[in-house]
């Protein structure tokens, strides 16, 4: 066969390929993101891949939905787990704020720290804060806040937090959404077993959300575990199933 020959072969592929960085190029724009391969990166620690065990992290980024661009509050960071999966989730061009009280532990915020000197860290910033004060003035228009497995703790805390709550309402932009996840404490337990289980009733923290200005979402039951008796602590982790409930709200 002739070169000429070839020409309208190498025409027919160019279009192919076209075609297919075109699609690419649109599931990208549309916010499409793939959290399964944001779990399964290959740069991840060992001990981040171990705490994907007991989180099944998958479901909760598909739930929470963070993508390329968005600007993300991490309530009760701790270590940096959550926070680095938001921030591999919102790059390259987004920003993720891991919140700590000045209180952490110095093994939880050298840890935390580490991270930031990683690549994927560079999206990161740290703010040491107080919960009832927890983001500086300048941040604001947040798309979204998440906050994982703390809001019981800070019940017997000294965090005022009503004042905290209306913080994350203005902190967020409008239709921007909060993510709260928690360990189930059983029917009128309220915010009493905070300490002693390390629980919350649900209806209790979705009171003292929703009196900031919140509205409910949506739930997800991929943390539930109803044979949960609730009547033990989940401090240290049991080694037995804990009924964890997430839900979603939205800034009107």
């Amino acid at each position: 066969m002739r070169r000429r020959d070839f020409l309208p072969l190498f025409r027919g592929a160019a279009a192919v390929i076209a075609t297919l960085v075109c699609s690419r190029g649109v599931l990208a724009q549309s916010g499409v993101v793939d959290y399964s391969a944001i779990v399964g990166a290959s740069d991840r620690s060992v001990s981040d891949r171990q705490l994907d065990q007991h989180r099944d992290p998958t479901k909760w980024l598909a739930f929470a939905a963070p993508r390329p661009g968005m600007k993300v509050l991490d309530m009760g960071a701790g270590a940096g787990y959550s926070t680095e999966l938001l921030a591999r989730a919102v790059a390259p061009n987004g920003t993720v704020y891991g919140q700590n009280s000045v209180e952490l532990s110095n093994r939880a915020k050298a840890r935390f720290e580490e991270r930031l000197k990683r690549p994927v860290g560079k999206n990161i910033e740290s703010l040491l804060r107080p919960f009832d004060d927890p983001v500086p003035k300048n941040v604001r228009n947040l798309d979204l806040i998440t906050f994982l497995f703390f809001y019981h703790d800070i019940t017997y805390m000294l965090v005022d937090r009503a004042a905290m709550n209306r913080r994350l309402f203005d902190a967020l932009k409008g239709g921007g959404t909060l993510v709260i996840a928690d360990h189930s404490a059983r029917s009128g337990d309220g915010i009493g077993v905070g300490k002693s289980l390390h629980r919350i009733e649900e209806s209790a923290l979705r009171r003292e959300v929703e009196g900031a200005g919140f509205k409910l979402v949506a739930e997800a039951d991929f943390w539930r575990h109803p044979e949960d008796t609730r009547d033990f602590s989940t401090q240290p982790p049991p080694g037995k199933p804990v009924d964890d409930f997430v839900l979603k709200f939205e800034k009107p």
